[in-house]
């Protein structure tokens, strides 16, 4: 990892993408920072996850890694959605904000282009609407099989589309050659393209909620490891990207950790750690 001394000035914002960051691109979780997690989250420092993934995907992961008081903040959908914790609640958690699009016109323009992709439309709290049923583990929630129709009658949080037999340079090519005007878009490691409301990001969620809690922008942290995270490491006044990025994710870092295969994480948690209790404010 390239260290940079960094100091803060008040309780640091440290904002965490999940897969490929926090969990392996197989769901595991190491011992080791799942134990950096909850010990910076024991500090004054305010630990978010901020993913791509629902709100019912990332609530597991929020158990797991003891993110669980009351009050704690979580962005979801690449920034579409922003929940806080709240155990008044029967589901745990309120909507914070919710930022919906009309998923019509890219719906039908992608499906010029993309005609057999699988199409998932977010229901939030719940699953999804698709056009067929996903592969087994790669949406989490209720599948619910609608028309074509059905798909785009209501204003969404989040559109994705999947084609289990083509790769993320095709989805960039068809992107490019059709142009997407009115939203944000993300492309996936693999076939997968999440479409969101324009001008929301990851970036544009922390920054709601960096404002809330009085963080200082020089206090914030971000870690992520995929396209979708570009924002955010930008955002950040500490981006940090993954080591098993791709360049474009490394280039818009100021630093980059070791990969998620070798707990990059853990290693940057322990270094923003080790700053807060030298007192270095």
């Amino acid at each position: 990892m390239d260290v940079n001394a960094r100091s803060f000035m008040g309780s640091p914002l440290v904002a965490l993408d999940v897969d490929g960051t926090i969990l392996h691109h197989d769901g595991h979780l190491s011992d080791r920072v799942q134990q950096s997690v909850r010990d910076l989250a024991a500090t004054d420092a305010h630990v978010m996850i901020a993913t791509g993934r629902s709100v019912v995907a990332t609530l597991p992961v929020l158990q797991a890694l003891g993110l669980t008081v009351d009050g704690t903040y979580a962005v979801c959908s690449n920034g579409a959605v922003t929940i806080v914790l709240d155990s008044a609640e029967a589901q745990g958690y309120r909507l914070h904000e919710v930022v919906t699009f009309d998923p019509r016109p890219a719906v039908e323009t992608l499906r010029q282009v993309l005609p057999d992709a699988l199409i998932a439309v977010e229901e939030v709290g719940v699953g999804f609407k698709v056009s067929r049923l996903f592969p087994e583990l790669e949406l989490q929630g209720e599948q619910r099989v609608v028309s074509d129709e059905e798909l785009v009658s209501h204003p969404a949080t989040r559109v994705t589309f999947r084609d289990v037999n083509g790769s993320s340079a095709d989805f960039e090519e068809a992107v490019e050659r059709i142009g997407l005007h009115g939203v944000n878009y993300a492309i996936g490691f693999s076939a997968w393209l999440d479409v969101a409301p324009e001008g929301v990001s990851k970036a544009s969620a922390l920054e709601q909620v960096r404002r809330l809690l009085g963080v200082e922008p020089m206090d914030t942290v971000a870690v992520g490891d995929q396209r979708n995270d570009l924002e955010m490491l930008h955002w950040a006044a500490r981006g940090v990207a993954m080591g098993q990025a791709p360049p474009e994710v490394v280039q818009a870092a100021d630093e980059t950790t070791a990969p998620v295969e070798h707990d990059g994480l853990a290693l940057l948690l322990e270094d923003v750690l080790a700053t807060m209790r030298a007192g270095v404010r």
